[in-house]
């Protein structure tokens, strides 16, 4: 039990509190799928009006999906991840590819920076992706002026570790407001200091990358900020 009386579960995260913010997380896509299909059902609609709001109405389905789906493999006790060396590379492209559509009904681009070469990871491929998504979802919306979001990747701890980086340039945070942001990467508690951020998201990329072995983070730059994901260097031949 919590100190406020609400069950815990062994890692003493509060899952009152987890449950209370995904219905918070998922609150809002409700209410904007309603307003959207309220828009869609007017008679005084063009063709390209009706066409905006039905990829609009997609993109926040497929959101909210992502989040949902998350979040049941998250909170599975019994779920096995099978971990296998995973080219990092690929990863990041099919994230920039999976998401290119969002991106581009926003006006902004996702791209992934030149990497030279890097050794495959330790990890399970799918949960890298939806790291790497969540982190993208997040960063949508504090691009800089040109729209930029970029995925990042290096080699770190004397070349045992990759980190692979989501790197927008929105605008700076006050450390005040940072360090209430970073506070929140191991709970599933709503990032205040970035309102369109899901905290919920954060809980779960944390989840998703301790069941690999590996750990995410933060850093905070003048212009805008990088969530990261660090793993383990592969020793095997990836094939994948």
């Amino acid at each position: 039990m919590s100190r406020n009386g609400n069950p815990t579960d062994d890692s003493g995260v509060n899952r009152v509190s987890a449950v209370a913010v995904a219905a918070h997380e998922l609150k809002s896509p409700l209410v904007l799928l309603r307003q959207l299909s309220l828009e869609l059902a007017a008679n005084d609609l063009s063709e390209p009006e009706r066409q905006r709001i039905i990829e609009q109405m997609t993109h926040v389905t497929e959101k909210a999906i992502r989040l949902t789906s998350d979040l049941t493999r998250a909170e599975s006790q019994s779920a096995l991840f099978e971990l296998a060396p995973v080219n990092p590379l690929d990863v990041a492209r099919d994230v920039r590819t999976e998401l290119d559509r969002l991106y581009k009904a926003h006006g902004r681009k996702l791209k992934v920076a030149r990497v030279r070469h890097l050794p495959p990871v330790i990890a399970n491929r799918d949960l890298l992706r939806r790291i790497l998504l969540n982190f993208a979802d997040n960063a949508l919306h504090y691009g800089d002026i040109d729209g930029v979001v970029e995925l990042q990747a290096q080699l770190i701890g004397e070349r045992s570790s990759v980190r692979l980086s989501v790197r927008d340039y929105g605008p700076h945070m006050p450390i005040k407001n940072w360090r209430k942001l970073t506070s929140t990467l191991e709970q599933s508690q709503p990032v205040h200091a970035r309102p369109q951020s899901s905290g919920l998201g954060l809980y779960i990329s944390n989840q998703f990358a301790s069941a690999m072995g590996g750990r995410i983070g933060a850093i905070r730059h003048q212009d805008g900020a990088s969530f990261y994901v660090e793993l383990p260097v592969s020793h095997q031949l990836s094939l994948l």
